[in-house]
């Protein structure tokens, strides 16, 4: 007897609730892609100073052109709420206390990768770039580089561009804000 595996997918809403019901604990790394859930792997010393050394740059880059968030959800749809490292997104007074930004707030989406970086390449930023998000960064410490996405397509994204050790990098958006991926790395 062949056994039939059945899979449930989750809307956002449904996993709100689950939250809601405190089904999640409050330490829980979740994150609803493609409506399944799925465990974020955990965030190591490395990983959580470029998150850090991120915030500071991007901040004072951006000041008032944009709101910086860190680890916090973005809904992509029905069935998508990731929580990337790092958002740059447009101003709003109320600061997204009244719902989570959406693709059309966010200007940059960054992900740091120290062990998930196959992941998040393959998986998580074709689906901001589905979205229609216009830029992702994937800093892969491992790899020592950024790689940056631009032009969302269905697929994900058409311009794919790896900056290493040594080179700059600028948001899209804000040309004028330069970073080099040593600053970035550390």
């Amino acid at each position: 007897m062949a056994v039939q595996v059945l899979r449930r997918v989750f809307t956002v809403d449904e996993y709100h609730r689950m939250a809601e019901a405190h089904i999640f604990g409050e330490d829980d790394r979740v994150e609803l892609i493609e409506g399944e859930i799925v465990q974020m792997t955990p965030v190591g010393s490395r990983h959580a100073a470029c998150v850090k050394r991120l915030i500071r740059l991007l901040d004072r880059g951006a000041g008032e052109r944009a709101i910086v968030g860190a680890q916090d959800p973005i809904r992509l749809g029905t069935h998508s709420e990731p929580q990337p490292d790092l958002a740059l997104l447009r101003p709003r007074a109320d600061f997204y206390a009244s719902a989570h930004p959406g693709p059309d707030d966010v200007i940059l989406v960054i992900e740091v990768a120290e062990t998930s970086a196959e992941y998040d390449r393959g998986i998580k930023v074709p689906l901001y770039g589905q979205a229609g998000i216009p830029e992702a960064w994937l800093v892969d410490l491992a790899g020592d580089c950024v790689e940056v996405f631009r032009t969302p397509a269905p697929q994900g994204y058409r311009e794919v561009q790896r900056v290493q050790r040594g080179q700059s990098l600028s948001p899209q958006v804000f040309p004028d804000v330069e970073f080099t991926v040593d600053g970035v790395i550390g």
